[in-house]
């Protein structure tokens, strides 16, 4: 249920109720039974690991050559595959996050967008890449008011916006690239060909999304064969996915952008009622741009700038650092045991995610105030609005929600890329261009209708964005690529993991493998992984937070390359709440 609109709350309430009825404590949910749904619950008690920290759920992955993390074991070896096979981390980023497509296309794919940021070896620098989707032509406050609509629909048609993920494929092989898109899209064509086992997660997914699915011929012919859901276990084959990355291989960006696959865009728009035109597609462009950034205990932090919520993550961490001497929290010295570390955290996030509403938009049609947002001066003066003892109510905002991959590669010659993309919410807007086997993203659903918003919809105009790549410097060389995928989960993750990492000491996967929390700005709701909930669910409930426990459903999926920065290995992690796999040599 990682997409679900209902909530998280909900989600925490259900799976509380859960536990009750199964007499579980929080921690002892029910494995899929080995053997399929038929055989019985699978229910032990976990054991630990023989060194470190117990709760570490696998060990780092080491690689002196090479290295991949994502979301899927067959996305990430296809891109360890194109490293062994001479490409580099640019070239293996593509052929992986085409491998993604098709294993989880619920999350992200060619009808969506994507952002990166990367170091270039031989440049000595970080680069970012915005390759956006911006709302089609027709798309209007007027058009949707004159249907009486208080918002933009949240599936179908109405709420895609014109894809971004092959001009940023297109961009990155142009500049970087050693390989061509015959070399990178292959292995993920022979995949959507030759097909895949589906996993519990994807399987999950798939099905709470069936009824989405049904709806629109096209996906329903591709995502439901005979009917329904591939099934756990099952194998899925896509065969139109493959003729799109081969019409690609052949035509590149032009294929897609003005070639077959934009006729066949178009006119699935028109069928539908929607307003796409050859005009909005060959008007995509990705932009090369300057990463934000700010210092956090002697290292220096980069996300993307707007419109993506990447300046959330570092006007939180500017909060903690400027604010904890104030209240007296010290987060290294509170440690991951105390109530106050936690809510520091969540107060910090609360006041970033308010700004990201306030100010956040394409800045292209709005001017927004980066620079303050980012500032040190600008962090302490929030202080004021932090009670270091009690949780403070906030303005209800509406939360975004997102079936999100991030992926990290990194090669030989030093390059290093933290790149993510998505559809948005699962399987996006539901609709499939027929004879491609590709979903249209959802994206357009996080414009606003109100004329007030800095994110009010507009033609040509980029969404708020939620996907982020993250990346650190220390002493101006690369020390770790990062990503916690899902929504408006995505900042607040990262601010968890880098203070993990940063102030408590953890490696990059003990610091994915603690326990989480989820801040739902919408109404100031707090969701704990079970056992952090145990920990301190109840003094913070003593201190005004809205609390429940919960599991890693609604807490993202973190993937990262850590650079050893004395030996300079690369150091792989990979989150356990999803399928993923760090891979090297």
């Amino acid at each position: 249920m990682q997409g679900s609109r209902s909530g998280r709350k909900v989600l925490a309430a259900a799976f509380s109720a859960l536990l009750a009825c199964m007499a579980l404590a929080p921690g002892q949910a029910h494995a899929a039974p080995a053997h399929g749904r038929d055989a019985a619950p699978f229910n032990p008690l976990r054991g630990d690991r023989g060194y470190g920290w117990t709760g570490q759920t696998r060990s780092e992955v080491l690689g002196t050559h090479g290295m991949v993390a994502t979301s899927q074991p067959l996305a990430a070896g296809v891109g360890l595959d194109i490293l062994k096979g001479g490409g580099n981390a640019f070239d293996a980023a593509i052929a992986t996050a085409a491998a993604i497509n098709v294993v989880e296309p619920e999350s992200a794919g060619i009808g969506g967008d994507l952002f990166m940021i990367a170091w270039v070896a031989k440049e000595h620098r970080l680069v970012a890449l915005d390759s956006a989707g911006r709302a089609p032509s027709g798309a209007t406050p007027a058009r949707f008011a004159d249907r009486g609509l208080k918002a933009v629909p949240y599936t179908g048609i109405e709420s895609a916006v014109v894809p971004g993920t092959v001009a940023g494929w297109d961009a990155i092989r142009a500049r970087y690239g050693t390989m061509s898109f015959r070399q990178t899209l292959e292995p993920a064509a022979r995949l959507a060909e030759n097909g895949f086992g589906v996993t519990e997660r994807v399987e999950a997914e798939w099905e709470e999304y069936a009824s989405l699915l049904a709806k629109d011929h096209d996906t329903a012919a591709t995502y439901l064969p005979h009917g329904r859901p591939p099934g756990l276990y099952g194998v899925f084959r896509n065969p139109d996915l493959a003729r799109a990355f081969r019409l690609l291989e052949d035509g590149g960006a032009d294929a897609f952008y003005r070639g077959p696959v934009a006729d066949a865009i178009v006119k699935k728009s028109q069928a539908l009622g929607g307003t796409f035109t050859a005009a909005d597609l060959g008007g995509i462009k990705p932009q090369w741009v300057r990463p934000l950034t700010t210092s956090y205990r002697g290292y220096d932090i980069y996300e993307m700038p707007p419109s993506t919520q990447g300046v959330a993550v570092l006007e939180a961490l500017n909060i903690v650092e400027q604010c904890g001497p104030k209240l007296g929290i010290d987060p290294r010295g509170e440690g991951p045991r105390s109530p106050l570390f936690w809510h520091l955290l969540i107060e910090a996030k609360k006041i970033a995610y308010a700004d990201l509403r306030q100010y956040v938009g394409d800045p292209d049609f709005v001017a927004v105030p980066t620079a303050k947002l980012t500032g040190k001066g600008y962090a302490r003066a929030q202080c004021r609005r932090i009670d270091p003892r009690h949780a403070a109510a906030i303005t209800a905002g509406r939360d975004p929600v997102g079936g999100t991959v991030y992926l990290t590669t990194a090669d030989r010659e030093g390059n290093v890329v933290s790149l993510i993309f998505s559809v948005y919410d699962e399987f996006g807007s539901g609709i499939t261009v027929p004879g491609y086997g590709f979903l249209l993203n959802n994206r357009g659903a996080q414009f606003s209708l109100d004329a007030k918003s800095p994110n009010v919809i507009a033609p040509g105009k980029r969404p708020f964005y939620t996907i982020i790549p993250g990346f650190v410097l220390k002493g101006g060389r690369p020390f770790l690529s990062l990503g916690v995928m899902y929504g408006d989960q995505q900042a607040q993750g990262q601010l968890q993991v880098l203070e993990n990492m940063l102030d408590l000491g953890a490696n990059p996967q003990a610091a994915s493998d603690a326990a989480r929390f989820s801040h739902a700005q919408q109404d100031n709701h707090v969701v704990l992984e079970s056992e952090l909930y145990q920990a301190v669910g109840p003094a913070l409930k003593d201190m005004g937070h809205d609390v429940s426990p919960g599991n890693g459903l609604g807490m993202g999926g973190y993937q990262a390359i850590m650079i050893d920065p004395r030996s300079g290995v690369y150091r792989g992690a990979s989150d356990h709440r999803k399928d993923g796999a760090a891979v090297g040599y």
